[in-house]
């Protein structure tokens, strides 16, 4: 008898699971009722956190750890991923330039700098890579990506001639871009950023007015920021021929978005876009009957570019029935039926402490999983036609 293949491809449970870990549990409750299946794991993010994991399990690449600057210059431990063919390196700027790197009192946007950022896109070019992948969520700058493009080899200078301090309470001082000494594997190589903000560089909804103060910024630091990465633009453009001024998404981490695209040359994407490429995700759908994906929690926000919403619009052009399997439901999760979800279960049986959720949270989805098993295996009187409304 000719087994029936499920894709299970969903997102990480935060604070409980990994993409990887979730996949297993989803594939162990099927599988306690439903004796005739083969399961895909296919790990998956949204260029979010486990991004960097997800790409890794699903290609059978490797973690590499390198020692980088962190945001204040200070030495920390950055992991980032490499595929299973050696060509992608995976980089979450979170790693080394991440606010979760400072404590409180440590937060300073006028000083802190990406370039550890850009130390480990240099670690990516030494081994060799043709695609770097960054995802930008999580920052503690606001240098418009001025530090990650110094360890490329860029140089900012003021009107002296002398380099302007790193962070961006000194971009006012920036007079010229010198490329002279830019990384030359910079040009051999695709770089694609993950971006799902939709913000322009500076202004209202600009990189210092909406996260500025989340990473330290008083009111006349934001309005000075602001100002300075403003000033960047012009110099850029002047300089390099590029405008990142109002670009949507420019504004991501700090303007970090923006600099990727002058110093790096690199493209702004949705990340489940990016990670549906990188994985291969149609190709491995193919053959199947079944897809389940699955996150944290779902709510209205999941149809808005979040991994499951990705997930399904890929199965839906190959005809494939999607089930989402979540820890918890929000507020309108039925407006994932829109794209393509056409079941949802939650699986937390009751309301777990975030102590709780990685010790208890494993064995609810894995029982959550065998009960949409069960109705998977119902079979309806024959000549039922009991159907979906459409």
């Amino acid at each position: 008898m000719k087994k029936t293949v499920i894709a299970i491809a969903p997102d990480s449970f935060k604070g409980s699971l990994t993409a990887l870990e979730a996949a297993e549990c989803i594939e162990r409750g099927l599988k306690n009722v439903l004796k005739n299946i083969t399961c895909r794991k296919i790990p998956m993010a949204d260029g979010g956190e486990g991004t960097v994991s997800a790409i890794v399990e699903s290609t059978g690449g490797r973690f590499v750890t390198r020692t980088v600057q962190g945001p204040l210059g200070h030495p920390v431990k950055a992991q980032f991923g490499l595929s299973g063919d050696g060509k992608t390196a995976v980089i979450e700027m979170a790693a080394a330039s991440g606010l979760v790197l400072l404590k409180p009192r440590q937060r300073n946007p006028l000083k802190t700098s990406t370039y550890g950022t850009g130390q480990l896109i240099k670690h990516a070019l030494k081994l060799g890579v043709k695609h770097v992948l960054i995802g930008i969520g999580g920052s503690a700058t606001n240098d418009g990506g001025t530090g990650m493009a110094r360890a490329l080899g860029w140089r900012f200078l003021d009107a002296q001639g002398k380099p302007v301090p790193e962070g961006g309470g000194a971009l006012n001082r920036l007079a010229t871009i010198d490329a002279r000494c830019v990384d030359k594997r910079l040009a051999h190589v695709t770089v694609e950023v993950a971006c799902d903000v939709d913000n322009p560089l500076t202004g209202r909804h600009g990189a210092a007015h909406v996260y500025g103060p989340q990473k330290g910024a008083t009111p006349q630091m934001v309005k000075q920021l602001d100002a300075n990465l403003e000033h960047l633009a012009a110099v850029i453009d002047r300089s390099l021929s590029v405008d990142i001024l109002t670009v949507p998404g420019s504004g991501a981490a700090g303007g970090l978005g923006g600099g990727l695209m002058a110093f790096a040359g690199g493209v702004l994407r949705p990340g489940v876009d990016i990670v549906i490429d990188c994985v291969k995700l149609p190709g491995r759908m193919k053959g199947c009957s079944l897809v389940i994906t699955g996150e944290g929690r779902m709510d209205s926000q999941t149809a808005f570019g979040k991994t499951p919403a990705g997930v399904a619009r890929t199965a839906k052009k190959l005809k494939l029935p999607v089930i989402a399997i979540c820890g918890s439901l929000g507020v309108d999760t039925h407006k994932v039926h829109d794209v393509g979800i056409d079941a949802y279960f939650a699986s937390l049986e009751r309301s777990l402490t975030e102590e709780e959720l990685p010790t208890e949270g494993p064995a609810m989805l894995t029982r959550c999983a065998e009960q949409v098993g069960r109705l998977i295996a119902m079979k309806l009187p024959r000549g039922s036609t009991l159907a979906l409304r459409k």
